[in-house]
């Protein structure tokens, strides 16, 4: 199976089930909380309607005509400035370590500096180490507090990256 065989575009509103049984599924594989992570957001059942907005975009990464993954960008919640945040990166075991975290990292960061964003910003779990090594390898470095309020308080480890 090469990255051939994987296709990023942006999401659907078809997409929704599937990509919130990926993120769930992701969150229950590393023991995350259920609180206080994405896993009890409501936008994660409804993913195409809360990026579609002018300073937002998410895209999924499709395998045979099913969602394994995604990621996105929009405006960093409660902060003032051209600050995106990288938001709901999840993948299926099935996408993992065939560079598929850094072509959506990239493509999402591309869209960000076509949006105008001159930063992007992410927070995560400590114990995600794979994440925390593909969001460095790109780039981000860590910050000693966090931006913004996503809400998000069960992720202590906050990134950002010049863009």
């Amino acid at each position: 199976m090469t990255t051939e065989d994987f296709i990023i575009r942006e999401i659907k509103p078809k997409d929704n089930p599937e990509i919130a049984q990926v993120i769930r599924n992701v969150l229950v594989e590393f023991g995350a909380p259920k609180i206080g992570t994405a896993f009890e957001d409501k936008a994660t059942d409804k993913m195409f309607e809360n990026f579609d907005k002018h300073t937002s975009v998410y895209y999924v990464i499709e395998h045979k005509n099913k969602v394994v993954g995604g990621a996105g960008i929009a405006q960093l919640d409660n902060f003032e400035g051209k600050t995106c945040e990288l938001q709901k990166m999840y993948f299926l075991p099935i996408t993992r370590g065939k560079g598929l975290g850094s072509k959506l990292i990239s493509t999402c960061l591309q869209k960000a500096k076509l949006l105008g964003f001159n930063q992007c910003y992410l927070e995560t779990m400590p114990y995600m180490t794979a994440a925390r090594a593909l969001y460095a390898k790109n780039g981000f470095v860590n910050l000693e507090q966090p931006m913004g309020n996503t809400g998000h308080y069960s992720c202590n480890v906050w990134m950002i990256k010049t863009l």
